[in-house]
């Protein structure tokens, strides 16, 4: 009996010396896409009060979570039985991911006055501030979907061969770490003045060490969130891109010239702005019919 407990052990230690193997491979296979992530989900968690930065962005990490629980069992299940849904479920959230990068351009080419006369979250009133703050947080965890699932697919991928206990343990570990990581660097990246002005009070001379790195932290939040922004935005435009250039047999064998990262950008964009125009057609539409 003891014999047979030690071996259940001896199994598990290699499972998991399996699973921690498979998961530094598909860490690194999807590096590129949480990088993007990091992007766009950090741009889209400012712009909040002070008070509201970490509600706010747990609200968006629980959302994220609970993706990350509807798309691991339903990959698995179309991994094995109907994979070409796979394909098809990537190429429509491109399609989203390229429509959101190119309104995010199309607002700043032709509407960037009207963005830097809008009134900024102090200047809301009051009462709107809810409100303001569950569309942001729902547009967030729908961005957050679409990566998710291409997060999730990439680490797959990794696993294919492998027995189904390996591909559940490693891509779970890959999803739980692309959440935790990625929203615990987003949560220092929006609290990152407060933790200026802590070092800047922390004592009552004025040009300390404490002040200098306080200052630097204050000034340069506001540099790395408009940085994120444009990040972001690109981040959308070349993942997309790359979901059709890698799952569209036409798109990959165009332009075989070109750098692959020029073509993802010029992909995501010129599809992100026929999704953009038919989107506006369709709005169109419906308020000529009311």
């Amino acid at each position: 009996m003891a014999s047979g407990f030690f071996a259940v052990l001896d199994d598990i230690s290699a499972l998991m010396d399996d699973v921690a193997t498979m998961s530094k491979i598909a860490t690194k296979k999807t590096a590129g896409i949480l990088g993007d992530d990091l992007a766009v989900n950090a741009e889209k968690a400012t712009g909040f009060l002070s008070s509201r930065e970490i509600p706010v962005l747990w609200a968006i990490t629980k959302g994220s979570f609970l993706n990350k629980l509807i798309i691991l069992p339903i990959a698995f299940l179309l991994s094995a039985y109907l994979p070409v849904a796979i394909t098809i479920i990537l190429i429509l959230g491109g399609v989203y991911l390229a429509y959101e990068g190119a309104e995010k351009v199309y607002e700043y080419i032709f509407h960037r006055n009207e963005d830097e006369h809008k009134p900024k979250i102090d200047e809301v009133p009051e009462e709107e501030l809810p409100e303001l703050e569950k569309q942001k947080i729902k547009q967030a965890i729908v961005t957050d979907f679409i990566l998710s699932i291409e997060i999730v697919i990439i680490a797959l991928s990794t696993v294919v061969n492998e027995p189904l206990t390996i591909q559940i343990a490693t891509v779970s570990v890959v999803a739980l770490l692309a959440t935790v990581g990625v929203y615990g660097i987003v949560a220092l990246i929006v609290r990152m003045d407060d933790y200026g002005y802590k070092l800047i009070n922390l004592n009552k001379e004025t040009d300390s060490f404490s002040d200098n790195v306080g200052n630097v932290l204050v000034n340069a939040l506001p540099k790395i969130i408009k940085a994120l922004s444009i990040v972001g935005t690109l981040a959308l435009l070349l993942v997309s891109g790359g979901i059709f250039n890698h799952n569209i047999e036409f798109f990959h064998h165009l332009f075989p010239s070109l750098p692959t990262l020029l073509k993802d950008f010029i992909f995501g964009l010129v599809i992100g702005f026929v999704a953009l125009l038919l989107m506006k057609l369709v709005k169109k539409l419906f308020k000529s019919k009311k």
